[in-house]
């Protein structure tokens, strides 16, 4: 059973910087890709990177794209989600997602081709 934590959400004003890390516990055995998501409230989990544990293809929403980096560290089974020139309406609960199966790109924007889910962590962008 795979594992995965969140951590590194909190407030932020517009503009600033936030880094949002998710590790994998246990061994990563046959991890195909990560991703994060997202939940603003009141509304559906919505796309925000991908990232594929071999070679390192990234995928981006194109809301974030210029302004946020995914990135993962295989030694520490862990991806991060460096995002800057953060927004209000980038506030929301973030979730990061890991599958195993091999996935063509554009499945890995659907959150329900993802198996393991974290449990979120609040990023609030202050305007």
């Amino acid at each position: 059973q795979v594992q995965l934590v969140e951590s590194g959400g909190g407030l932020v004003q517009a503009g600033g910087s936030l880094r949002l890390s998710c590790a994998q516990a246990g061994r990563a055995l046959g991890t195909y890709a990560m991703a994060w998501f997202r939940r603003p409230s009141g509304n559906e989990r919505e796309f925000v990177a991908a990232i594929t544990w071999r070679f390192d293809n990234t995928y981006y929403a194109d809301s974030v794209n210029g302004r946020f980096t995914i990135s993962r560290d295989n030694a520490k089974n862990t991806v991060y989600l460096q995002m800057n020139s953060l927004k209000p309406e980038d506030t929301a609960v973030y979730y990061c997602a890991l599958t195993r199966d091999t996935k063509l790109p554009y499945r890995l924007i659907r959150a329900d081709e993802y198996n393991y889910w974290g449990q979120g962590t609040q990023v609030t962008v202050s305007s």
